[in-house]
């Protein structure tokens, strides 16, 4: 024992000598020319610096991995240096440096726990090797090396998780996506654990206790793309395919997995890739793995994708819009490992690229599968919230600068993912969809296993088309904002004798009008149907663009500028067609027309040019008859929007108690016609769980808890059980409080207790809502961040504006301080939930003031301030509007 307590105070009087004397060299060395700035991130200036000297690189990677909160490691990176004339550094973060090896020479870390810098005289021109031996902590953020413990079964699972710069905190790195390498890993972990990496494992030695498990270098990668996971994980394997397929899950959830689907959807994906790019599957084997506490909703690492458990998992079977969410996902992260993986940016400023084209050919291929009805309309769906984006006082080209790896998530939104989908679609129009899969296969083949630009791709696709789209790419990528699109048209003896396209900037300060390609759809009332009867492909451009070829047709009831939705562009109904629009919704028989109606409808709302009631009402003539399940969300969702507004500025009033009654009538009586249809029950069900509000309302949720009432066939698992408790915990009925501690000891997996969070947070109680505000605010690491996560969704929910009241100053007056001192993961779920606005005006004021108050927030949180001003802005207009409509 005295031998184990000696060797340990000699580790620690190590490190805290190597600690001491970092300090003074790192200061000496910031004050050389050139030196990088000792900051957590990296620039992109340091960045360049170091790659225009490193090149050809290859990491030794080695871990211990024991499921104990720390892990050990020895990163060997092997690279030629163009010259010595200034110090190199790698990045490791917050490791504690057991050994530090440089060219075979032992040398003291010069280390500032973002990274190590290595004197000039210990390199050398040619060759370098440095050896890097650590410990460090597991994460429990989401990034890095993240460690797991399932609260079901106490098994422990880590995985993986680096884009955008987080490879440094598992493995000593040059962690910047241009500075691609070859990972050859070796690790050790507990005998029953598997382990994942980029490349299938080639052996997997015995050890007793322990494995040691041996994998084959990898083809050239980004860090970020590079991964690891490991744990006692549940596995299914594939091998009916082209490669072979792997499914991991924890094993308390495997029961909660469909692989048949997971292989069906994959196999697809992977035979239609194979063709489309007309390049084979580069990583040879193709696995997926379903992990815990994730942070986001999937990530292409090359040939080991890892996907969040809680939205792929399910207690009952998936239902179609699960289906289709799962397939999309995985075509998605599918089409990385070709756009992003095997070709990668060579900086941040390139990830819209990745992303946007992994979006679209996700709906490409989806188009192929046959299984999914309409993918082009889920499409549609997800451009509005690039339009909400695009008109917004955050709004942002699709192609922005990024400073640093702070600085890389800051424009990832729906412009990035949807928007830039968006312009690829209408590239693809414009040049012609067999010249677009050819330019793409082009820059694959001619960047595989390297690094490219945005440049890079539009060169590729101009050669193939022969056409200059350098102009189109200034347009429409360096330009932010979107643009409305109106029709113009006056009749004569039935017949149109005028019609003009008028275009104008739905932001004034981006004023930036724009050319494109879409179709005009004219519709007559036939037997009381909206019929087609005319289409015209025009090229608008400009404020106001004739369209002769419809002068002589059929006056219209309703014109659609942007039929079949070629164009990114914001359409706004001319006064006739609306009316129509709302009046004649069910009888359009194209769903995705009929969706771009239900979206008008929504818009009209937002712009007022329906009220408050005008929307629900007509919501609610109409959502019965909608045929199409995906539409039928849409229209669920627009109820949702209503009674969202109802408790934000009408909780309580004469009219909340009408509409909501009427809303619970209509919801129950389309979950009971829809029995024996499980997809649309369930969708009914979970919107009346979430706008119950009425004594009888609150007492049929009660019922259905208990098995007394019947929910249209539904069978009631445990999600919807949590999602019935939440409700009325929302709401404060009575006896609410102690079915969240019965229904934990019934459910004792993770979700359930992060669901019980959610509930008790929930509730309309002050004391509860500053403990956790003090918790969360507290940045001590008391709570694990999934923990925080949940507290902070769901602390100052809609309807409880008197409690949001109590904290807002103190929220607002300690954002900059919270900003500064959190991560940047923290951040992006605190600054998205903990700002406060109460839609009214003096919220409005108060935000205002806090952002003239703070001008030095990071990007991100000043982001989230300015859009929840602007939200509360259109809130009070609506509230304005409605309160006026209640006086006539």
């Amino acid at each position: 024992m005295s031998q184990s307590v000696s060797a340990r105070s000699s580790v620690l009087l190590g490190a805290m000598f190597l600690a001491a004397l970092a300090t003074p060299v790192c200061a000496q060395v910031a004050t050389t020319a050139g030196a990088r700035a000792d900051s957590p991130y990296l620039s992109q200036e340091d960045a360049a610096a170091r790659s225009a000297r490193v090149s050809n690189v290859a990491y030794t990677l080695d871990f211990q991995l024991t499921g104990e909160p720390t892990f050990s490691s020895t990163s060997r990176i092997d690279f030629d240096l163009k010259d010595k004339s200034a110090p190199l550094t790698v990045d490791l973060d917050k490791a504690t440096i057991t050994a530090l090896t440089v060219n075979g020479k032992k040398v003291t870390p010069v280390y500032n726990q973002s990274f190590i810098t290595i004197a000039a005289s210990d390199l050398k021109v040619g060759r370098n090797t440095v050896s890097v031996g650590f410990t460090r902590e597991h994460s429990t953020n989401g990034e890095g090396l993240h460690r797991y413990v399932d609260k079901t079964d106490g098994r422990v699972y880590l995985y993986s998780h680096f884009e955008p710069a987080a490879a440094h905190q598992m493995f000593a790195s040059f962690d910047q996506p241009d500075l691609k390498a070859t990972y050859t890993l070796t690790a050790t972990a507990p005998k029953d654990w598997e382990v994942i990496s980029s490349t299938r494992e080639t052996g997997i030695q015995d050890q007793g206790a322990t494995r040691r498990w041996t994998f084959p270098a990898t083809p050239k990668l980004s860090p970020y793309n590079f991964s690891l996971h490991a744990g006692p994980y549940k596995k299914w394997e594939d091998n009916s395919g082209k490669y072979p397929m792997r499914l991991f899950a924890r094993q308390s959830l495997a029961s909660q997995v469909s692989p048949a689907d997971w292989f069906r959807y994959t196999k697809q994906g992977l035979t239609y890739f194979d063709e489309y790019f007309g390049i084979p599957y580069p990583f040879k084997k193709y696995d997926q793995i379903l992990v815990p506490q994730f942070i986001y909703g999937a990530m292409e690492n090359a040939g080991a994708v890892t996907f969040t458990e809680n939205r792929f998992t399910s207690p009952s079977a998936m239902t179609a819009s699960d289906r289709q969410n799962l397939a999309s996902t995985i075509l998605h992260e599918m089409a990385h490992q070709w756009f992003g993986d095997l070709v990668t940016m060579r900086w941040w400023n390139g990830l819209w690229l990745n992303e946007s084209f992994a979006s679209y050919m996700a709906t490409l291929g989806s188009a192929t599968s046959g299984e999914f009805a309409n993918p082009w309309l889920a499409q549609y769906r997800s451009k509005q919230g690039a339009y909400r984006t695009d008109e917004s006082i955050t709004t942002h080209p699709i192609e922005v600068p990024v400073p640093s790896t702070a600085n890389a998530f800051d424009n990832i939104d729906a412009i990035t993912y949807n928007k830039g989908a968006s312009t690829l679609h209408q590239l693809r129009q414009m040049i012609g969809a067999e010249t677009f899969r050819r330019g793409v296969h082009n820059y694959l083949t001619e960047f595989s296993y390297r690094n490219a630009t945005l440049d890079d791709f539009i060169g590729a696709l101009s050669k193939a088309s022969g056409q200059d789209l350098q102009p189109w790419a200034k347009e429409w990528l360096y330009q932010p904002g979107v643009d409305k699109l109106s029709a113009e048209f006056a009749c004569s003896q039935g017949k149109i004798s005028r019609f003009t396209l008028q275009q104008s900037a739905a932001n004034a300060a981006n004023p930036t009008l724009r050319s494109q390609l879409v179709q005009v759809g004219l519709f007559n009332l036939v037997d009381d149907k909206l019929t087609l009867s005319s289409k015209q492909a025009v090229t608008y451009t400009g404020a106001s663009t004739d369209v002769p070829q419809l002068v002589g047709q059929a006056c219209p009831d309703l014109v659609y500028p942007n039929l079949d939705d070629w164009g990114f562009v914001k359409v706004v109904l001319d006064a006739k067609s609306f009316a129509t629009a709302r009046t004649h919704l069910s009888s359009i028989e194209d769903p995705l027309l009929r969706s771009m109606m239900w979206q008008s409808l929504s818009d009209g709302l937002i712009d007022r040019r329906l009220s408050l009631e005008e929307f629900i009402l007509t919501t609610l003539a109409n959502a019965p008859k909608e045929t199409d399940y995906t539409l039928l969300r849409q229209a669920l969702g627009n109820i949702g929007t209503g009674k969202g507004y109802l408790r934000t500025f009408a909780a309580g009033t004469a009219i909340d108690r009408r509409l909501s009654a009427n809303m619970e009538s209509v919801v129950w009586a389309g979950l009971l016609a829809d029995r024996g249809n499980r997809d649309r029950a369930r969708s009914w069900l979970d919107t009346y769980i979430d706008i119950a509000s009425s004594d009888a309302a609150i007492a049929r949720l009660g019922d259905i808890l208990n098995g007394k009432v019947d929910a249209g066939g539904v069978e009631i698992d445990q999600d919807i059980r949590w999602s019935i408790i939440e409700q009325l915990n929302h709401i404060n009925v009575p006896g609410s409080e102690a079915l969240i501690a019965q229904e934990t000891a019934r459910d004792k997996s993770e979700s359930g207790q992060l669901a019980a969070l959610g509930a008790t947070v929930l509730r309309p109680d002050a004391a509860t809502k500053a403990t956790w505000l003090a918790k969360i605010q507290s940045l001590d690491n008391s709570e694990p961040f999934s923990r925080l996560r949940v507290a902070m969704g769901n602390l100052y929910p809609g309807g409880q504006n008197a409690l949001a009241e109590a904290s807002a100053a103190q929220r607002l007056a300690t954002l900059a301080d919270i900003d500064k001192k959190a991560d940047r993961v923290f951040m992006r779920t605190y600054a998205g939930t903990m700002i406060p606005s109460n839609c009214t005006p003096a919220s409005v004021d108060r935000l205002a003031q806090a952002i003239a108050a703070n001008p030095d927030l990071s990007a991100g949180t000043r982001r989230s301030l300015l859009l929840r001003h602007e939200n509360d802005v259109r809130c009070v207009a609506i509230r304005a509007a409605f309160d006026q409509s209640q006086k006539k």
